[in-house]
């Protein structure tokens, strides 16, 4: 069976990491995450995706230290998205939520990190511990950590190896919901769905607006959205679903969407 597995569920795509014991990554493991998160962003019937671990205890324990020993290297081919499929997916154009079931670790954290947002099991526990074993936690913690959460604290995390709490981490603002373990997949559809049901060429210039604009002031993040080459948001008020939703609207209806 597939470490990776993907099923559909109206316009939501779920992809599930299911490698016991502990969901590690390895570079196939990548190149099959990077394919299922390629099958979203190809797909124009898919709207939104979620990824999630397989089983209880881990969402993932992040690299996998077994296949590094046996020599395995850390810029070994990752395919598309880098390491987990996602973390250097820059092109990706569709949202996705990291439902979080258990311990996200290292490059599990990074995973989750490189999602656009986070529903977590209250039971989740979240930390950086490369330091301890020499090496950094360079897909995207060190990066990505720092400018979600207030600095200081992403500075303890990252040289302490700590684990964080789903709770500490909401109250930090880095996770959008903490459920009951039992409730996650239920509430990371919920919110997906609340997603789906919206225009998807919105949801995508959305996203290419905010990716385009990140670190920048607001005058310039105005300009670039004004002035750069952003395909998508330029042709959204042009749309036949820009012309559907106003319709929608005026005639009392639920909107049809079509993604053009």
């Amino acid at each position: 069976m597939s470490d990776v597995r993907t099923e559909r569920q109206g316009r939501i795509l779920i992809v599930t990491l299911d490698r016991p014991k502990a969901n590690a990554i390895n570079a196939a493991t990548s190149m099959a995450l990077g394919n299922a998160f390629k099958e979203l962003q190809d797909d124009d019937s898919l709207s939104v995706g979620i990824i999630t671990g397989g089983g209880d205890r881990f969402f993932s324990a992040g690299w996998d230290l077994k296949a590094a020993a046996e020599g395995e290297a850390p810029d070994a081919d990752q395919g598309v998205g880098g390491f987990a499929g996602l973390t250097e997916y820059w092109d990706l154009k569709k949202p996705v939520i990291a439902a979080v079931n258990g311990m996200a670790l290292g490059g599990g954290f990074e995973l989750a990190l490189a999602a656009d947002m986070i529903v977590s099991a209250d039971t989740a526990e979240y930390a950086m511990p490369e330091a301890a074993i020499g090496v950094v936690g360079d897909s995207g913690g060190i990066i990505r950590l720092p400018r979600r959460i207030p600095r200081a604290i992403a500075m303890e995390m990252l040289m302490t190896g700590r684990r964080a709490s789903a709770q500490e981490l909401e109250r930090w603002g880095l996770i959008n919901r903490v459920v009951p373990t039992g409730m996650l997949m239920e509430a990371a559809l919920d919110l997906a769905s609340q997603i789906a049901a919206n225009a998807p060429l919105s949801l995508q210039a959305t996203k290419e607006v905010d990716r385009a604009t990140e670190g920048m002031n607001e005058r310039d993040a105005f300009h670039t959205m004004r002035s750069a080459d952003l395909p998508i948001y330029r042709k959204v008020y042009d749309s036949e679903d820009a012309a559907e939703g106003i319709a929608s609207i005026n005639e009392k209806r639920e909107p049809v969407w079509k993604g053009r």
